[in-house]
């Protein structure tokens, strides 16, 4: 079992920035998939963005430029460094944990085996 906590949610207005952060305890593999997804009241779950230990980084395309995923391997972390925020992403974040490589094309929530709790990030127009 995987354990994931993730940090850093909160309250900005449009325009602003939030980093999250997201901790992988427990039967952790040294080669793993760290993804961020969120999910609005209503809507289905989106993966925004993913990161493997070897660092290939995926990204959904509405946040291209403006959103930074990075890790730390050692400390099991992953991080979302959130810019340029637009209301319309008020929404829970979820980290999500797979062993191996993040998949490609299109990944969903099935992809990955283990949740976080999730972090609200509100943005205010």
């Amino acid at each position: 079992q995987v354990q994931l906590v993730e940090f850093g949610g909160g309250s900005v207005q449009a325009g602003g920035s939030l980093r999250l952060s997201c901790v992988a305890t427990g039967d952790t593999s040294k080669w793993n998939c760290m993804a961020w997804f969120r999910q609005a009241p209503g809507k289905e779950r989106e993966g925004v963005a993913s990161m493997y230990t070897g660092g290939t980084i995926y990204y959904v395309e509405s946040v291209k430029g403006r959103f930074t995923v990075s890790r730390d391997n050692a400390k099991n972390t992953v991080y979302l460094q959130m810019n340029s925020l637009k209301s319309e992403e008020t929404a829970m974040y979820y980290c999500a944990y797979k062993t191996g490589y993040c998949p490609g094309g299109r990944w969903g929530p099935s992809n990955f085996a283990y949740w976080g709790q999730g972090t609200q990030v509100t943005v205010s127009a």
